[in-house]
């Protein structure tokens, strides 16, 4: 008992870091967070104890990651209130994100550091990390190939070698240095080999077995050209796990889709079937049908295969 009374005091030490900053964002997180749930208690602990070793070793702190969420959370604000007045995204091309973001190391750490914080203090984004696991849980015996596309922090690569203990080989790419070097850091596991490249001058002699690519097909102008690209490099009964949102507006955010059905559909017309699918929306109490039809930020996870 005493033991998780003191991982919900360091929990609750990074809420009141938050609050010195942001009050009422504070207030959200703590009536959000679920602090009876036993797993949630633990795994959220142990992420603290991880991340927080990382950051000693980079001369950084609890408080900067936390200055950093709140600058990423500053930036969604800002791009909500220009969601709701114009409908669109406010980024227009891959370019424009490209310079504004992924190329800028003092944006892409602040960024990063924001989302994976995010993946423990935001309840859906907990959610569908779990939904994450137990998928690949399901697969772990058929999976020796591991591709993750866009694997920003690391925290889901690290995740799945933990999981797929019959993968031979794992493989992250991601076109942003700074995101490279930040999972390199969080991943606990030497067979994963870490590429910063475009996937789309990526080649490799392997099929992937399993390909993740988590909230990256929003950041494209063309995602149609991604999910071909998946076909490519997927093997014959491989699987992708991926994650897509909709009405959800960020710094970085190109092609906005609306609806659960838009994103299912597309799948459908570009060679995929959907073989298991959850929705996640950010507000608790809402419904998917509230969510679409008030614009409010929702999450499309699931498993594709190629169609026979």
């Amino acid at each position: 008992m005493r033991d998780k009374e003191e991982k919900i005091i360091g929990i609750l030490s990074i809420i009141e870091l938050i609050e010195n900053i942001n009050a009422r964002h504070a207030k959200k997180i703590r009536e959000n967070i679920q602090l009876d749930d036993d797993e949630y208690v633990d795994r959220f602990a142990a992420f603290l104890t991880k991340y927080e070793s990382f950051l000693v070793k980079g001369e950084k702190t609890l408080s900067y990651a936390v200055e950093c969420y709140m600058k990423m959370i500053d930036d969604m604000i800002y791009e909500q209130v220009q969601f709701v007045k114009t409908g669109k995204y406010s980024c227009l091309s891959f370019e424009d994100a490209n310079k504004k973001v992924y190329s800028n190391s003092a944006i892409m750490d602040y960024y990063m550091h924001g989302l994976l914080m995010s993946q423990f203090l935001w309840m859906h984004h907990y959610d569908i990390l779990i939904y994450f696991s137990q998928q690949l849980s399901a697969l772990s015996v058929s999976v020796e190939s591991y591709l993750e596309i866009g694997g920003g922090h690391g925290l889901y690569t690290n995740e799945a070698v933990s999981i797929l203990k019959k993968a031979k080989r794992a493989d992250l790419i991601d076109i942003s240095q700074s995101s490279i070097d930040l999972a390199k850091q969080f991943v606990s596991s030497e067979m994963v080999t870490f590429v910063c490249k475009d996937i789309f001058d990526y080649t490799s002699d392997v099929r992937y077995d399993l390909i993740t690519i988590g909230e990256v097909l929003e950041h494209l102008e063309q995602p149609d050209l991604m999910l071909r690209r998946l076909g490519d490099l997927l093997a014959k009964e491989g699987r992708v796990f991926l994650t897509i949102p909709i009405n959800s507006p960020a710094i970085d955010h190109i092609y906005l889709f609306s609806t659960m059905g838009e994103i299912e559909n597309f799948i459908d017309v570009n060679g995929f079937e959907i073989v298991s699918k959850e929705y996640f929306v950010s507000e608790q109490n809402i419904s998917l049908a509230k969510a679409e039809k008030f614009k409010v930020p929702a999450m499309f996870a699931g498993l594709i295969k190629k169609k026979v």
